[in-house]
């Protein structure tokens, strides 16, 4: 799985736009969310193939500026405490999160620094 970071303009449309390049690339997204900063667009997009994720996009004129793997996990709904748990063992490991967010199977989607080390030292998660 990867995580596309996407650019869109701040206008209604930019994210329609997006959407439709990828359904006319048969590209479906998995997870993910956009947001406004500083007057732009930025969109964190999970896709199973990123590099044809990619190609749609930048066929469509919208800019890619990043396509990393990422490390899915599922969290222990029922024990409270699991984001800090989780965000602890990845920190006490070294490893930054860039992005976190839910795909549509309900698992954490973290895109790190150290994809490697992120993996193991959510170990306990992966199920």
């Amino acid at each position: 799985m990867y995580d596309l970071t996407i650019e869109l303009d701040d206008r209604p449309g930019a994210l329609a736009e997006m959407g439709e390049a990828l359904g006319v690339a048969g590209v479906s997204v998995e997870g993910g969310g956009a947001w406004t900063v500083d007057g732009r667009g930025v969109a964190h997009f999970l896709f199973h193939d990123g590099e044809a994720a990619t190609a749609a996009l930048e066929q469509a004129g919208i800019k890619v500026t990043a396509c990393r793997k990422v490390v899915a996990r599922r969290l222990h709904q029922e024990k409270p405490g699991q984001l800090g748990a989780i965000t602890r063992a990845l920190a006490t490991a070294g490893v930054n999160i860039e992005v976190l967010y839910s795909d549509h199977d309900h698992r954490l989607i973290l895109v790190t620094d150290d994809p490697d080390a992120a993996a193991t030292a959510t170990a306990d998660w992966d199920r």
